[in-house]
């Protein structure tokens, strides 16, 4: 155990008349859940968020506003498990193994990356509002460039508001009958943390969690109307009428449809995303709420590592829920871990982003929706650029498909 030697002093100081305990140890039980599991999560977790990370950086069409949070996401996810969840295997055999300075960049990472995750989620929910309900200002909103400067803010905001962790964090030494313990805890008494932790708690989860209620229930709404959808098909056979062939509104009615899908399929990925991670970081947040009332504090072995692994689960489970529920990610996944010997037609079929506009004459009505959508899992356009224009009346209307 570390610093053994340096505390011969204290033990020299006690009296004899204070009698020590053994230190306590714990189950071989608990340390082979803990490792197992630990060794488990970690390993799919690091894999998994190091491919998200890799096939949005190299993939040019996967290099959108929303997968540039995603990657944000994924780089903390990255951090908790390295500072929080593979650090937890030699803490539960031994004692503290990494000294004082480690205690500090252990403890600061670990808030760092925790804090961002939820920032990340909360930028790409705000995100996707925009795009979904005001498509017109997310042309000029949601670009790449802006995502990157939200992205670099939430990252300096965030490691500023962390460095607290620095001066509040120290190794503790307890002397016991066969040892010395060493751990890295608290610097000062534990009630003067909770002003702290109920901080976090307001401003990386509960607040998070109310922005993406609203939302979400907001995008909902629209999404069930499905305007786009439902104006091709009121206007289909008055164009018809009107001499426009049937097969192309057929082409329109596909891509329309397409967009709307895509739309859907992104909003409920990004969706889970939010239900996991509140659900999975509920018991830890509820456990230092309900200690910060118990004296002493509630601290079952079980629960705590219950708690700990529903973290980094949290922080694990993400690509997963890509490759589950978009099938860009899964092509891409695929095509990672196959190298670049696939056939490229094969890769075009589902990577060839398809974007589809809307372009309405003000003269007559009001301005119509504007939007870009990425539907590229839809269809094989073969990488070629095909333009519907809408020349059977005098709305002006125009199709895209690149």
């Amino acid at each position: 155990m570390e610093n053994t030697n340096d505390t011969s002093q204290d033990v020299i100081n006690f009296t004899q008349n204070e009698v020590l305990i053994n230190m306590p140890q714990n189950s071989m039980e608990v340390q082979v859940i803990t490792i197992v599991l630990a060794l488990l999560i970690c390993g799919v977790g690091i894999a998994g968020n190091i491919m998200v990370v890799l096939v949005v950086l190299r993939t040019k069409h996967m290099m959108t506003p929303t997968n540039c949070y995603l990657v944000s996401l994924a780089i903390a996810d990255l951090i908790v498990l390295l500072a929080a969840g593979l650090p937890n295997i030699s803490e539960v055999v031994d004692s503290w193994i990494y000294g004082y300075a480690g205690c500090l960049c252990i403890t600061y990472l670990q808030y760092l990356g925790i804090n961002v995750s939820s920032c990340s989620i909360t930028a790409f929910t705000i995100e996707r509002y925009i795009a979904i309900c005001h498509s017109i200002k997310a042309q000029f909103i949601c670009t790449v460039s802006r995502a990157k400067r939200i992205i670099s803010f939430v990252w300096i905001f965030t490691s500023l508001y962390c460095m607290m962790w620095l001066f509040l964090v120290d190794t503790n030494k307890t002397v016991y009958a066969n040892g010395v313990l060493v751990s890295c805890g608290y610097r000062v008494s534990r009630n003067l943390y909770m002003p702290i932790y109920f901080l976090d708690l307001s401003l990386f989860y509960v607040l998070p969690l109310i922005v993406a209620v609203v939302l979400y229930g907001l995008i909902a709404r629209i999404l069930s109307m499905s305007p786009l959808s439902t104006n091709l098909n009121s206007n289909s056979e008055g164009s018809i009428h009107q001499g426009c062939s049937s097969s192309t509104v057929k082409v329109l009615g596909k891509s329309n449809k397409g967009a709307v899908t895509s739309r859907k399929q992104v909003t409920k990925m990004l969706a889970v995303v939010v239900i996991i991670f509140a659900l999975l970081w509920m018991p830890y947040r509820t456990l230092v709420v309900v200690n910060s009332f118990m004296d002493p504090p509630y601290l079952n072995t079980w629960f705590l590592l219950f708690c700990r692994f529903c973290i980094y689960t949290n922080s694990a489970i993400n690509p997963i829920i890509y490759n589950l529920m978009s099938q860009k990610f899964r092509a891409s996944f695929k095509k990672l871990c196959k190298g670049n010997g696939q056939d490229p037609e094969k890769v075009t079929k589902y990577n060839v982003p398809v974007y589809y506009s809307v372009m309405k004459d003000s003269s007559h009505e009001s301005p119509e929706q504007t939007e870009q959508e990425d539907v590229s899992s839809y269809g094989d356009t073969g990488g070629k650029r095909v333009n519907f224009t809408d020349k059977c009346g005098n709305t002006g209307t125009m199709f895209s498909v690149a």
